[in-house]
């Protein structure tokens, strides 16, 4: 399976200003001249492997949406501002015919989950299918309240594609285009679910907007069951552990320290950090993820899982 990341934000959409692109190009030109960098240097190889990630790149700026491919078969987590840059791309990739089916399963109905989807250009062609699954109640009526007057010029009623609404229970295996899903409640206020998703041996966990405490054996022994040796885990860690036990206590989000502990008793193979701080910079998300590397080397015994942060853009293949 292929997994993209449109859009890797937690709560809001992060900015990206002058100021802060003028601090790249100035780490940029102090680094080229502490390497000795020159007019007959290769300028790709120095970006890919004398520059940090925060220097030559950016870990983005949507909210959460995520797309889990594989050949032509593929489905999508949540429908945040990620959303918009995943339908501009399937219509601007030449030689491609767009796909007619759509199938997009959702956490939760807070708005960094849905607001992508007004700006969803297949959903105003007619002769598409979009279809969304989740186990909350209601889901319609949010999509709709979203997309009317005086918040859209365009009614949802009024949008060309046949748009319809799955509920799902918890803990209960579906068929959903091809792959194996199952969804389990997780804590976080008005409840969200993540999506366990498996295919030909292969498995891929969506868990974000779920917050981890100091937890009885048996409530994270559940969640290192639902992690049970996923290939691939993505993970709610907008906070610090220190705000998350403090300041940020209850507002329904983990932390990096919570996620590589759990991953590391799953068996999980690739702890992917999701759901990113908005107030935190891209050199900040740098400094998170070789803390959380390091931490979770420390822990345990055995082979510690692979850790990333997700960025908007990022493939992941398992």
């Amino acid at each position: 399976m292929e997994i993209r990341f449109w859009g890797t934000r937690g709560s809001l959409p992060a900015s990206l200003n002058t100021k802060d692109i003028r601090k790249k190009i100035k780490a940029a030109l102090v680094i080229a001249a502490q390497e000795g960098f020159g007019s007959g240097s290769d300028t790709d190889a120095f970006i890919d492997n004398e520059l940090p990630f925060w220097v030559s790149g950016t870990y983005g700026t949507n909210t959460s949406c995520v797309e889990i491919r594989d050949g032509r078969d593929f489905i999508l987590c949540d429908a945040g501002s990620g959303l918009r840059d995943f339908g501009n791309h399937l219509i601007r990739t030449p030689g491609e015919t767009p796909p007619k089916d759509f199938h997009i399963l959702i956490s939760h109905p807070h708005w960094d989950h849905i607001q992508g989807f007004p700006f969803f250009i297949p959903s105003y062609s007619q002769g598409n299918r979009i279809t969304f699954y989740g186990c909350h109640e209601g889901m319609k009526e949010v999509f709709s309240v979203q997309q009317r007057a005086p918040f859209s010029p365009i009614d949802f009623k009024d949008l060309g594609a046949e748009i319809r609404f799955v509920k799902l229970t918890p803990d209960k295996i579906y068929d959903i285009s091809g792959f194996r899903v199952t969804a389990k409640e997780q804590s976080h206020p008005g409840k969200s679910y993540g999506y366990r998703v498996e295919r030909d041996g292969k498995t891929v966990v969506y868990s974000t907007d779920s917050e981890h405490k100091s937890e009885s054996d048996e409530e994270s022994a559940r969640f290192v069951e639902f992690f049970r040796d996923a290939d691939l885990l993505i993970f709610d860690a907008q906070y610090s552990l220190t705000d998350a036990c403090t300041i940020k206590e209850d507002w329904g989000h983990s932390n990096n320290v919570i996620g590589a502990e759990l991953a590391q008793r799953a068996g999980v193979k690739h702890l992917c950090l999701y759901h990113n701080e908005p107030a935190s910079s891209d050199e900040d998300l740098d400094r998170f993820l070789e803390d959380t590397k390091k931490l979770a080397f420390l822990l345990g015994e055995g082979t510690p899982p692979r850790v990333s942060i997700a960025w908007d853009g990022m493939i992941v293949e398992v």
